[in-house]
């Protein structure tokens, strides 16, 4: 299972936060101040640092806890393509935001001066989008070892509970705060689902970051949806009106767009038969395959 096209394509937003997650991790580790991250009751009601707060939000405390997150936050690029940059970005300010807000009153509650009761890293944004991957992503791929079920979802899963459990007691505490964070998005809270920002920001990224290795924008790689998206694309059929005849061949570069934000090459060209050739009524019909 894989997040669909290689690299980070058509995921500038994703890329900037990994590299900056790792050059804060790998910098702090090179300055022997690992030990210094994670945030206490002292360092948020006695004695404020800002630095701290923001380096949290960043910045991995140990090494095999920044090699999970990592992978986890390339992984999850497959939103940002589905949704777009635009709402990927309000995605990301909402889970960091409303996790800390959560983490902070957890902390007030616990009011343990002498112990760092929270790790560092950003496990609000990486467990807030474990949310939508349980509740979006199908899976596609079954398979059984020594009598147990597993998917190819279960290996995100594993790398997420090695995550939470890194450091115990300190990561579990985030890692909880970044699903109920993901909870309220997906309950659009406020109406948070619709909102975006500007394209200008979205083009600032995709300037910010230099240009991404992987497989080309047009390569028909399989995809996270996998069989179960052409399976759900079949009952979406019964939704949507059929084209009109003769029906009109979807273009290579509109196919490359859907693949492009992480659906496979059949299902992007089969939406693209149902809306007639419009990207967006496409891209709609196969969101629509997911959530069924």
């Amino acid at each position: 299972m894989n997040g669909g096209p290689s690299g980070f394509n058509n995921a500038p937003v994703t890329k900037t936060f990994v590299i900056a997650s790792a050059i804060f991790s790998i910098f702090l580790r090179i300055k022997g101040g690992p030990n210094k991250l994670g945030l206490s009751y002292q360092d948020i009601f006695r004695n404020p640092r800002l630095w701290k707060l923001i380096l949290s939000v960043f910045a991995f405390s140990s090494t095999p806890e920044m090699m999970f997150g990592l992978y986890l936050l390339y992984y999850f690029r497959v939103f940002e393509r589905q949704i777009g940059s635009n709402k990927y970005l309000v995605f990301i300010l909402f889970s960091v935001i409303v996790s800390l807000l959560f983490e902070v009153f957890a902390v007030a509650l616990l009011k343990d001066p002498s112990a760092n009761l929270l790790t560092s890293g950003p496990y609000g944004l990486i467990f807030a989008s474990f949310v939508p991957f349980y509740f979006d992503i199908p899976v596609s791929t079954r398979f059984h070892i020594f009598s147990n079920h597993f998917s190819d979802k279960s290996f995100i899963y594993l790398a997420g509970v090695q995550l939470l459990l890194s450091s115990w007691k300190r990561s579990i505490l985030p890692g909880i705060c970044g699903i109920l964070a993901g909870s309220l998005y997906r309950l659009n809270l406020f109406g948070i689902r619709k909102a975006k920002f500007p394209e200008l920001i979205a083009s600032f990224f995709s300037w910010l970051s230099w240009p991404s290795t992987g497989s080309p924008q047009g390569a028909t790689t399989r995809n996270v949806t996998g069989s179960a998206l052409s399976h759900a694309g079949r009952h979406v059929e019964r939704t949507y009106p059929a084209p009109m005849a003769p029906s009109t061949e979807p273009t290579q570069d509109a196919i490359a767009t859907l693949v492009s934000m992480g659906f496979d090459g059949s299902s992007a060209r089969q939406a693209l038969v149902q809306a007639r050739n419009d990207i967006n009524t496409a891209t709609n019909i196969l969101l629509e395959a997911l959530s069924n």
